[in-house]
């Protein structure tokens, strides 16, 4: 079994927030794109191809990949963590990331990068302004769902795959994600801090988060592996964090929301989501020279949400 010397880029989850663009601004670049359908027997289109989850199983014969970015996953915001909701997260993350891993470390090429997406929620709750990527790890589900999602690729760098795992923060899009939802409270001048505020919010802009896999994709990042925070390196409170996007949408921010009142209606959820943070640096990213065009949250917001005079 060799490791291919070109080929196209694979992409799952290539119609979410960030799988979208991705594969956008892949193609610009020059790259071929095979965007991963799941469930389907075959592909309907020349850049698609089959995913069975449950095995790992791509439809792609003896074709090379240079590239996996992998990015499917059940959204962690989708309701109430029941004891179904949380398999349900659990296993589209960890089993199907370990099916893929496993399938490609036996098939007949090996890509040279696996970059599979994880999340800062690997530190648990914690208020410090200096984690970075050698921080230990934290407690609670998400730091277990991080921790094990990580893992999951090994079958992978035991196969001598350079295995990246993204952890990213808060995805900053106008298209979706919790920017989306939040947008339309604050327009309406009902945002506010969320319990105490002291929480730390690591985020990052669509296109930087884009930029940044693009570049870990390449030749250039042969040398980077392990985890990356994928965030910027002006991480903010969240009490910051809601102030700057009234300020940006030219709104009042003047209706907090109380940790009780957000347990009640979430349960756990809120506890790990919304009332826990961390403030994560891109330490990995700096020290390889990676530049980003989103570093300054006002500036980002604006730029993001497109608001002029009128919000």
């Amino acid at each position: 079994m060799s490791s291919c010397d070109s080929g196209p880029t694979l992409v799952t989850g290539a119609t979410g927030l960030v799988g979208g663009p991705l594969c956008q601004r892949l193609q610009l670049e020059g790259h071929r794109v095979l965007r991963a359908r799941r469930g389907a027997t075959k592909a309907t289109r020349a850049d698609e191809v089959a995913w069975e989850v449950a095995t790992g199983g791509l439809a792609m014969g003896d074709q090379p990949i240079t590239a996996v970015v992998h990015l499917a996953g059940e959204s962690l915001a989708g309701g109430r963590w029941t004891r179904r909701r949380r398999a349900a997260i659990w296993s589209s993350r960890v089993d199907a990331t370990a099916a893929l891993a496993t399938s490609l470390a036996r098939g007949p090429h090996l890509p040279r990068t696996f970059i599979h997406a994880s999340g800062v929620g690997y530190y648990g709750d914690n208020d410090t302004r200096a984690i970075d990527e050698d921080s230990p790890r934290g407690a609670g589900f998400l730091a277990d769902l991080a921790a094990a999602w990580e893992a999951s690729a090994e079958p992978l760098r035991q196969a001598g795959v350079r295995v990246v795992s993204a952890r990213l923060g808060m995805v900053l899009s106008r298209e979706g994600g919790a920017l989306a939802a939040m947008r339309l409270p604050f327009r309406l001048g009902l945002g506010g801090r969320v319990g105490s505020g002291r929480q730390g919010v690591s985020w990052i802009t669509c296109d930087d988060a884009v930029r940044a896999m693009c570049w870990l994709a390449s030749p250039a990042a042969s040398a980077v592996g392990g985890p990356v925070n994928l965030s910027s390196p002006g991480p903010v409170s969240q009490a910051v964090f809601a102030s700057t996007l009234a300020r940006v949408l030219h709104r009042p921010a003047l209706l907090p929301a109380p940790a009780w009142a957000l347990r009640l209606v979430l349960g756990e959820l809120a506890d790990e989501l919304l009332l826990s943070g961390q403030f994560a640096m891109p330490r990995k990213l700096l020290q390889c020279g990676f530049r980003f065009e989103d570093p300054d949250l006002e500036l980002a917001l604006t730029r993001v949400l497109g608001c002029g005079a009128t919000g």
